[in-house]
């Protein structure tokens, strides 16, 4: 019997050179994958607050907290639950 050969699809996508450029420049920079990059930018936009993406949430906080060292705790707490009361949470 003969082999039937499966073909994978392949998926491109045709970019303008100077922003093809860009991109390749902006990944050997960071030091990553332009295709790596491109999904961090991607992922970034569908997930504006990146709350997803927190893995200790005690140290989020506690960052959170030393950006905003100048807002008392309850003022702190009184935002959160603002934020958590909005639709697009």
């Amino acid at each position: 019997m003969a082999k039937t050969s499966v073909r994978k699809e392949k998926w491109t996508l045709s970019f303008d050179p100077t922003l093809k450029r860009l991109v390749t420049q902006a990944a050997k920079r960071k030091g990553v994958y332009p295709v790596t990059l491109l999904e961090d930018l991607v992922r970034a936009r569908f997930n504006p607050y990146g709350h997803t993406d927190v893995k200790d949430s005690r140290a989020y906080v506690a960052a959170l907290r030393k950006q905003a060292r100048g807002q008392s705790d309850e003022e702190f707490l009184a935002e959160l639950r603002v934020w958590q009361k909005s639709p697009s949470s």
